[in-house]
């Protein structure tokens, strides 16, 4: 009717998180980590029948309502929140973004443990200790872990490799799908190729595997899992005596950072190189990849040196 005044009800908390949730799946984003956390958040102030604009009184006081209530949790809690705001400050500009460090400092990327050589042959030899002694899956839990030293994959992807994702005869391996949907080839060394040539014989010999059955298997024709993986690698690192702690994801941290000081040796320029190796490993942001410069001393020493040559006068000044 003319002169009838139009009201527009306010949105509630979870129909804008939802808006945020298919705006990040559309980018491709997945929604895994973040989804269940902001929903909550959702709940918890639509419980409250609060209409208006995200405010970081609000934030903070969900943050710190965290089950574990610690620093740690709190602060992750109010990340989930600061990346929603962001979104959705554009949307409506009274939104308020909660302060990026109100806990503090509250996580450090753990110093990555850089194998040796020696370490390298120690580990892959003493497989053969595994059980079942004459079965597949010792043999297997060797294959991959030569996999993943010498090509750095995730070992989410080495884990999920199905055969077809293997194509030895152009050495080459197919990455579907990994970390934020993000998928890749990644070319074999020569001699990754042949071990990996060896083991799909002793693997065919023993066991049955379809075309669509994962390429890592063991005894029973079952897929190698993350679970046996760790447990076995615990075993091993028992059998070592390592005491350092090593982790299987080390594996990953040794390739990226010995191909670095390769390059650095060999005289050619790492920035160049970076983007390379940053699509090599399937990581979404450059900067990810700059971080194994300060993995090891020896990295350390190349920021150290480009950094003299930048602020070293040229010779006339």
């Amino acid at each position: 009717m003319a002169g009838e005044v139009v009201t527009t009800k306010p949105l509630t908390m979870k129909k804008r998180i939802n808006m945020y949730l298919k705006y990040r799946q559309h980018l491709g984003y997945s929604n895994h980590s973040v989804g269940g956390g902001l929903l909550k958040f959702a709940d918890y102030v639509d419980s409250k029948r609060y209409q208006g604009p995200l405010t970081v009184t609000l934030a903070i006081e969900w943050a710190s309502a965290s089950p574990k209530n610690t620093r740690s949790s709190c602060a992750a809690r109010l990340s989930l929140i600061r990346g929603f705001a962001k979104y959705y400050q554009i949307i409506e500009p009274k939104t308020e973004i909660p302060p990026e460090n109100y806990y503090g400092v509250t996580y450090r990327r753990p110093a990555p443990y850089i194998y040796s050589e020696k370490e390298l042959h120690d580990l892959l030899e003493v497989t053969k200790q595994l059980t079942p002694i004459n079965g597949l899956k010792p043999i297997t839990i060797k294959y991959i872990l030569g996999l993943l030293a010498s090509t750095g994959l995730r070992i989410s992807e080495a884990l999920h490799l199905t055969i077809q994702d293997v194509d030895l005869n152009q050495g080459i391996l197919s990455i579907r799908e990994s970390k934020n949907h993000k998928s890749r080839y990644v070319p074999l060394h020569p001699t990754t190729k042949k071990e990996l040539q060896a083991y799909v014989s002793i693997r065919n010999a023993q066991v049955y595997a379809s075309n669509d059955s994962t390429f890592f298997i063991i005894d029973n024709g079952r897929s190698l899992t993350l679970q046996q993986l760790e447990v076995a690698f615990k075993k091993l690192r028992s059998e070592l005596g390592w005491v350092k702690n090593q982790r299987l994801y080390d594996l990953r941290h040794t390739f990226a950072c010995r191909r670095l000081l390769i390059w650095y040796q060999q005289g050619i320029d790492i920035d160049t190189m970076m983007i390379y190796l940053s699509t090599y490993l399937g990581h979404t942001k450059i900067t990810h990849t700059y971080w194994y410069l300060t993995a090891t001393s020896e990295l350390l020493s190349v920021i150290s040196n480009k950094f003299e040559r930048f602020i070293q006068p040229t010779q006339g000044e």
